[in-house]
């Protein structure tokens, strides 16, 4: 049976190549950066953030976290910003990331929203976010509640991330952190160490190629279409 394709460009497709889809021996640790949505001077979702550092760390990461305070609204400063510098470095050194974020009136908290309208999908030819590993937490005040995940979750594949299946939301936090700000032992507990360890396996398989993981069929149509015109203009 003859298969016609007559809307593909055959220049831009590319079939699977299985060689590029093998992991290289990376030698540097994992590198995790972690986000959380919180400035409060007692901020569950900072502790929360804070076990996980410590999970990551102990499975053989390294971790950095991005502290929001000083960090301006969209739009209320520029790009060159200290805060939004440190932020959009953070974010192309990372492999993987953690986001964090306490429930506010049914929605992420502007904090965590903040954060990630600072991070473009693209920085001339590099994409802070795109092929990253991502796994999303959340804390709640109330009953567990699945709506700040929700949306960091729409959020991470806008962003063209690879967010994990598995995810944190911890409710009544107030009840689950002693006064040091060290999670207790509890269910909750122990799916975030699900959560961390799962972010540890895919980190570790997709880390190398990504760059194979996130090649596009159209982008490169794209590409070659431009190409062709700057070409095309100069030989007038």
């Amino acid at each position: 049976m003859i298969v016609t394709l007559p809307n593909l460009d055959l220049q831009a497709f590319r079939t699977p190549d299985y060689d590029k889809l093998q992991a290289p021996l990376l030698t540097h640790k994992p590198r995790i950066l972690l986000l959380y949505g919180s400035l409060r001077e007692r901020s569950y979702s900072r502790f929360l953030t804070l076990e996980a550092q410590r999970l990551l760390e102990l499975m053989g990461a390294e971790t950095r976290i991005y502290h929001a305070d000083g960090l301006p609204l969209p739009d209320d400063s520029t790009a060159d910003h200290s805060k939004v510098q440190e932020l959009r470095e953070a974010m192309v050194w990372s492999e993987g990331q953690v986001w964090t974020s306490p429930e506010r009136h049914g929605a992420m908290s502007a904090v965590m929203k903040s954060q990630i309208d600072w991070i473009p999908l693209a920085s001339g030819s590099v994409r802070p976010t795109q092929g990253r590993t991502l796994a999303l937490m959340q804390v709640s005040g109330g009953s567990q509640s699945f709506n700040a995940l929700n949306q960091m979750r729409v959020l991470g594949r806008w962003m063209r991330m690879i967010t994990i299946p598995n995810q944190s939301s911890v409710a009544k936090a107030w009840q689950e952190f002693d006064e040091a700000g060290r999670m207790k032992p509890s269910s909750f507990y122990e799916r975030v160490v699900d959560v961390m360890e799962e972010l540890i396996k895919f980190t570790i398989l997709t880390r190398g190629i990504s760059d194979h993981l996130t090649d596009r069929y159209s982008e490169r149509k794209e590409a070659a279409e431009k190409l062709e015109t700057r070409v095309s203009l100069k030989s007038i």
